[in-house]
């Protein structure tokens, strides 16, 4: 078996709604040969992977899979289980999976993932496994399974992190992962808030660096007569025995800037004791505290936004003799509690074995092969931090007021929104004034103890920093997403030009560009995630709406979670044959996608005139739908207003709106500027189609009127799009159209328009099948009375004039040779064109290249101008 190419999804696709990778691999002459047919296959790969016993499979029942092992299946399936159960090995719960042919030897896997590289690190061990099950050959699983285990612990969101994420996907809010360290995105544009941990894009940088600083810290909480321990700076060994003096055994001895407890030596009595201490720190830091040690409880105080949301009280590891085992298998009993974890994965993390606990446990008595007697408690850290293996008592409802106080004045001292304070006293119900300390206070502070303690009651902090981070309102940015094959460009710009005159910011994508408040950022075809995502992790942007292409889709998936309106113009014949697309079935099926993909409250937009785009209503039957027409009494119109849904369609010259049984008239359809007085049907349906999409955000009928009303076909509102132009009584239109149903919509239009003549300079992109090719040629004849022939500056794997030639052979089938031109340059065409007219005519450009073909027009216009004025001189 080998892997012959990857895709990996990081959200919403074509074959799952979850995030999964799609491998394209060769069987290499084993596409017919069940396992059961291979040598020692069967048993030694469920030996290896017991794993494996408990997938079901597809006949959905105990040991399913196994069964199929036995009965006989191929190894495109075998391969997808293996990956997908040494995902479980490693504790992900992931299930779905799925292998399918391509043709002969070539197979499909799809594969569900949660961490990408560990995953496509289990699906190259998976094809290795399987290579050497079939050659017979040893495999370094285990090893390699332990490599795995540390690329996903590199990979997984830290504890804070992901409750924090997890808080705002209850609320509905969309996360988004930034780069590959530790900061994400919550929610879309304006309402984008970005965390580190348990640190807040609202986090004052000047108060985490105090927090940092731990005698800065220190220096200031004095100021404000917060009780802290004794303490200062020590700079040689002489200062150190001087200012332990100064202080008074027991000391402290910790770093000025670290975290988690690391460095940080307790309970220091003696000289001896403090030289060897300062020996074992000095090392590793630079900048050294020492302290007075103050005795009592660890607890720590979570404060987020001037209120105590938390509070715990920590413990160090420990472990309780039962008087016949000893410490080192004490500890491993410890470690074997499934809420420990390596690192932060768990609740609660394993103990390690090491000098620390070492030095730890010889204090008070003991070494590694020690049996403690029955009942006795043998601490394992001298810290509490649950990094260590520390584990923590909810105490959040005892806490004294007066601490609570204390608390909020500590965090506004440091200036930080959230923050961890550490406190030692005897008992938090008291207050600690002469009786405890403020040990320190930390920016980004650990919420595992929290949310999973120990003991007692869970506490939601991080529900209480999304709220704060949204002023107690979390909500994101309305998302408009347009697919369809005809009609994207004009329906996205429209719904922005509506969206824009309520003095919103609009984020929008087209084949044109990426466009920030009517601002260009990028230019060219941004129909894709990349741009999409653009847009979503833009803080102008108030409202995205988004052009879905097909390609996109196809390839990587959505770039967003769930729309609140998804649409879909119409689905016609283009692009098959292309990404494994080839039949109407699959295409709608890929389109459908933006449909699916929308908010529990939010809409699915469907054309119901077009016949596959009705197909898409089985696949969103749990959906709320805008459904739009052209006729009021279409059966899908009716049913849905019946229902008390929305629906737009056109009627008597007019747009209409029923919706919970009441019927509005929005505008007439001859005041509508890109419908040329009704004549452009194709842009009715997209009025009527971006109608339904604010209807969806709750616009006010009005001021969809006047969008509509005060949107052009000009290169300024919609570049590309029927654009007119007037050169000398010619009239040149410049239109994308680039496939059979976009041309027959724009010639249909023109054939009932005043004209002389109608000519044509036609194209179309080199990834079409010849057959479309042909047909739009022979499309082209029927309507035009003269045709130039050109090619795209893009080929997209053709050779130089080959599309010309399949367009030529369409075009004779009702043209004879004189009416037609081959020049592959679009403008070098039009310019022929232009030469070969007379006032009254018509040429129509399905263009390529929008900007070369503008300022060639522009420089004509300026010749014709010229030419009149110099005229004008001749005959004064």
């Amino acid at each position: 078996m080998k892997l012959i190419k990857e895709i990996v999804y990081d959200g919403k696709n074509i074959y799952s709604h979850k995030k999964c990778i799609r491998a394209d691999v060769d069987l290499e002459g084993y596409c017919e040969i069940p396992s059961k047919d291979i040598p020692n296959f069967n048993d030694t790969l469920v030996k290896m992977l017991p794993e494996l016993n408990k997938h079901r499979c597809g006949i959905d029942e105990d040991n399913g899979f196994v069964t199929r092992l036995k009965e006989g299946t191929y190894l495109a399936h075998i391969c997808e289980h293996i990956t997908i159960a040494i995902q479980n090995i490693l504790g992900i719960d992931v299930a779905y999976g799925k292998a399918r042919e391509i043709k002969d030897d070539l197979y499909y896997m799809i594969i569900q993932y949660e961490y990408k590289n560990m995953a496509l690190g289990a699906m190259y061990l998976a094809i290795d496994l399987i290579n050497s099950l079939i050659e017979q050959k040893p495999i370094n699983f285990e090893e390699r399974l332990e490599f795995l285990k540390q690329t996903m612990s590199q990979e997984m969101m830290g504890p804070s992190t992901k409750a924090i994420c997890d808080a705002a996907r209850k609320r509905k809010l969309p996360v988004l992962k930034l780069g590959d360290g530790g900061m994400y995105q919550i929610g879309y544009g304006k309402q984008g808030r970005v965390i580190a941990a348990a640190l807040g894009d609202s986090t004052r940088c000047i108060g985490a660096d105090i927090a940092c600083d731990k005698m800065l810290t220190k220096q200031l909480l004095k100021a404000q007569f917060i009780p802290v321990a004794i303490g200062e700076k020590v700079f040689n060994t002489i200062d150190l025995l001087q200012k332990a003096d100064d202080v008074g055994y027991p000391v402290v001895l910790k770093p000025q800037f670290g975290n988690k407890g690391k460095g940080v030596i307790l309970n220091i009595t003696d000289q001896k004791s403090l030289l060897k201490a300062y020996k074992a720190i000095n090392d590793d830091y630079k900048d050294i505290i020492i302290e007075k040690y103050v005795k009592g409880e660890d607890y720590r105080v979570c404060v987020v936004n001037n209120k105590v949301i938390a509070a715990a009280k920590r413990l160090p590891p420990f472990v309780i003799g039962d008087g016949t085992t000893n410490i080192k298998d004490l500890i491993r009993n410890l470690n074997s509690d499934p809420r420990r974890g390596e690192k932060h994965e768990k609740p609660l993390t394993k103990v390690k074995m090491d000098e620390c606990l070492i030095s730890c446990i010889r204090k008070q008595g003991f070494n590694i092969s020690s049996i403690p007697v029955k009942g006795e408690r043998v601490f394992l850290r001298e810290n509490a931090n649950l990094s260590t293996g520390g584990i923590s008592i909810d105490c959040t409802d005892e806490i004294c007021e007066e601490n609570i106080k204390l608390c909020i004045r500590v965090a506004k001292t440091i200036g930080l929104d959230i923050c961890g304070i550490d406190i030692c006293t005897e008992n938090i119900s008291e207050p600690i004034s002469g009786k405890g300390i403020i040990v320190e206070v930390n920016a980004a502070p650990g919420i595992r103890m929290h949310h999973y303690p120990t003991f007692g009651k869970e506490r939601d902090v991080a529900g209480a920093i999304v709220d704060m981070m949204y002023e107690g309102n979390p909500k994101s940015i309305p998302v408009i997403s347009v697919t369809g094959t005809n009609g994207k460009t004009t329906t996205t710009r429209l719904i922005s030009h509506v969206i824009s005159l309520m003095g919103y910011s609009v984020g929008m994508t087209t084949t044109s560009g990426v466009v920030i408040n009517g601002e260009y950022i990028d230019t060219g075809d941004d129909t894709g995630p990349k741009s999409a995502k653009s847009v979503l992790l833009n803080k102008d942007v108030d409202v995205a709406v988004l052009e879905t292409a097909r390609g996109g889709i196809v390839r990587n998936g959505l770039a967003y979670d769930v729309a609140d309106v998804g649409i879909i113009t119409n689905i016609t014949e283009d692009h098959l044959g292309i990404d494994n697309i080839d039949t109407m079935e699959q295409l709608a099926f890929a389109k459908a996608l933006v449909a699916e993909a929308v908010k529990e409250e939010g809409y699915a937009v469907i054309n119901v005139d077009d016949i596959w785009s009705v197909k898409v209503l089985d696949r969103i039957r749990d959906k709320k739908k805008i459904l739009f027409s052209m006729n009021r009494d279409n059966q899908y119109i009716r049913e849905n207003a019946m229902e008390g849904n929305p629906v737009v369609y056109a009627f008597d010259g007019t747009i209409y709106v029923e919706n919970n049984n009441k019927k509005y008239a929005v505008c007439m359809i001859k005041d509508i500027p890109i419908t040329k007085n009704g004549n452009l049907k194709y842009n009715i349906y997209n009025c009527l189609a971006a109608c339904s999409a604010l209807v969806g955000i709750n616009l006010d009928y009005a001021i969809i009127a006047k969008g509509l009303t005060t949107f052009f076909s000009d290169e300024k509102s919609n570049p590309g799009r029927f654009n007119e132009y007037d050169i000398n009584g010619t009239k040149v239109i410049l239109d994308y159209g680039h496939n059979i149903d976009g041309y027959t919509c724009v010639l249909d239009a023109l054939k009932g328009m005043p004209h002389n003549r109608l000519i044509g300079v036609i194209g179309v992109p080199g990834d079409r099948s010849d057959d479309s090719i042909q047909r739009l040629g022979a499309l082209s004849a029927r309507f035009l009375d003269k045709i130039y022939i050109k090619e795209d500056l893009d080929k997209r794997g053709r050779r130089e004039g080959e599309v010309a030639d399949i367009l030529l052979k369409g075009v004779l089938e009702y043209k004879s040779e004189k009416d037609i031109h081959v020049i592959l340059d679009e403008v070098v065409a039009l310019d022929n064109a232009l030469s070969d007219s007379i006032p009254g005519d018509v040429i129509v450009v399905f263009f390529e290249e929008f900007e070369r073909l503008i300022n060639y027009i522009k420089d004509k216009s300026e010749e014709v101008v010229d030419l009149i004025e110099l005229e004008n001189v001749v005959h004064m």
